[in-house]
């Protein structure tokens, strides 16, 4: 028996065949011409970038702000000390601290999003590795989360910036 489908879904589907694949400018305009819903429709959106992941010339890494966020804002936390830690406050931090917030995450506390680390705490940083690595949330210098400038790096992640990789 056939699957019951709505007017509204045999409309759009008759504008879009599924066999074809488009470019991602004219994929936006017939996701345009669909009859709209009542309610905030969500897309999704699947992109084939030929790479091999299992070569490591091919793999992607990299981090980018989004225009208008994710929806929610990041809970991110910083290692830091003096006026850097300051800084960080002051930007939004959750929590800031050095040797006192590794013991922290040590005791089982890892209530946040995203980690902000100076270069010069990495010392004590490094020690969490095995709490913070599995959970992707340990300050890497590649994805941004290693920097001097700790308070535009709170406000960025904040804001929406995500990470991505393969």
């Amino acid at each position: 028996m056939a699957t019951k489908v709505s007017r509204r879904h045999r409309e759009n589907l008759s504008k879009y065949s599924r066999d074809k694949a488009l470019p991602l400018s004219e994929a936006v305009k017939v996701l345009n011409e669909f009859a709209k819903a009542k309610f905030d429709e969500s897309v999704v959106l699947d992109v084939n970038l030929n790479v091999d992941p299992r070569k490591q010339d091919q793999n992607l890494r990299g981090a980018i702000s989004l225009p208008n966020g994710t929806g929610k804002t990041a809970r991110v936390i910083c290692f830091a000390e003096g006026a850097a830690a300051d800084a960080a406050r002051e930007a939004g931090a959750l929590e800031v601290g050095s040797e006192d917030l590794v013991k922290k995450i040590l005791d089982g506390w890892t209530d946040f999003d995203v980690a902000v680390a100076t270069p010069d705490q990495m010392r004590h940083v490094g020690r969490l590795g095995k709490v913070l690595g599995p959970s992707g949330k340990m300050p890497a210098p590649k994805a941004g989360t290693v920097t001097n400038d700790v308070a535009t790096a709170v406000r960025e992640f904040a804001a929406g910036k995500i990470e991505f990789r393969t």
